[in-house]
């Protein structure tokens, strides 16, 4: 494990460092996307995936409202934090999820193939105290005066977690909409098979580049190419079967869901400088003991200048 992760942190680190030398050869920053989730945004509670924040930086020669043909010419390195934690974080009962806080740095490829995108990368997933992210959450529950996370002492441990994900996604345009059938597998912090559809409306990312939020499955724009004012949105939904998760362990007498699903809508405004975006997810319950499913809600804010 030790060799495994070193030679990921080695790889994610050469092709950081290699973005320097890439613009020298005509490749230029495309892009940069991001997204806030939180259930506070959603069915107003603050449990179990309760917060996450994701965002992409892309890297090509050029972009022409599509993903490029070749491998590798287009770059997408991802920065990802997010609280998975009970739904007491004061006194949480005995078959609730552990607390995890977890962060990852990675570096992923798009690219085209007639009718179909792909997606492939390499995340490291870092897990706990080492990554801070539970002693930040701990301070913003102190500023605010609320309760905060007093389980961290037995939160998930640290731990460097390699994970490999590819995706292939195709557009059909019906009338005035688009749909974006899509499978995606995954294998690391999580492993899982999963398979859906999102139905644009409007301009939403239109010819740009589209990066799914993990958590959600929210998409949001790293390229942006047509930038038509007005109003825009999506739908969608998603099933995944589950083999493992390091956040939901038999050790930990939680006992996961074999299959999860997602419902997701978003609405969108396109002004001459400013884009607002707000979305809602509902996750199906992820372990057994799960007593329902919870609303996520998602927000983005972009000031072009």
């Amino acid at each position: 494990m030790k060799l495994i992760c070193s030679t990921v942190m080695a790889l994610v680190a050469s092709l950081v460092c290699a973005v320097p030398v890439a613009a020298d050869e005509g490749r230029k920053k495309l892009g940069y996307g991001r997204l806030i989730t939180n259930d506070l945004l959603g069915d107003g509670q603050d449990r179990w995936r309760t917060g996450a924040y994701q965002s992409s930086r892309t890297y090509g020669s050029g972009w022409n409202g599509g993903a490029p043909g070749a491998f590798g010419d287009l770059l997408e390195f991802r920065f990802r934090g997010e609280v998975l934690a009970p739904a007491n974080i004061v006194t949480p009962a005995t078959n609730d999820r552990r607390y995890a806080a977890a962060m990852s740095l990675g570096a992923h490829t798009h690219w085209s193939k007639g009718a179909y995108e792909f997606q492939t990368g390499l995340d490291l997933v870092i897990t706990g105290p080492q990554n801070g992210i539970g002693e930040f959450q701990q301070s913003i529950h102190e500023a605010l005066d609320v309760a905060g996370p007093d389980i961290l002492a037995t939160q998930l441990g640290n731990g460097l977690h390699p994970t490999l994900s590819f995706s292939t996604t195709r557009e059909i345009a019906l009338g005035g909409v688009r749909l974006r059938p899509f499978a995606e597998m995954r294998a690391g912090d999580e492993t899982l098979a999963r398979a859906g559809a999102d139905v644009l409306l409007g301009d939403f990312g239109q010819g740009g580049l589209l990066i799914r939020d993990v958590g959600t499955g929210i998409p949001y724009d790293s390229v942006r190419h047509d930038r038509v004012p007005g109003w825009s949105g999506l739908v969608g939904a998603d099933i995944a079967y589950v083999w493992d998760s390091i956040y939901l362990r038999a050790a930990d007498g939680v006992t996961l869901e074999d299959t999860r699903s997602r419902i997701r809508a978003g609405l969108a405004w396109q002004g001459d400088a400013l884009n607002v975006f707000y979305g809602i997810s509902y996750l199906t319950e992820e372990f057994t003991a799960q007593t329902e499913g919870q609303g996520i809600g998602a927000v983005r804010l972009q000031w072009q200048f």
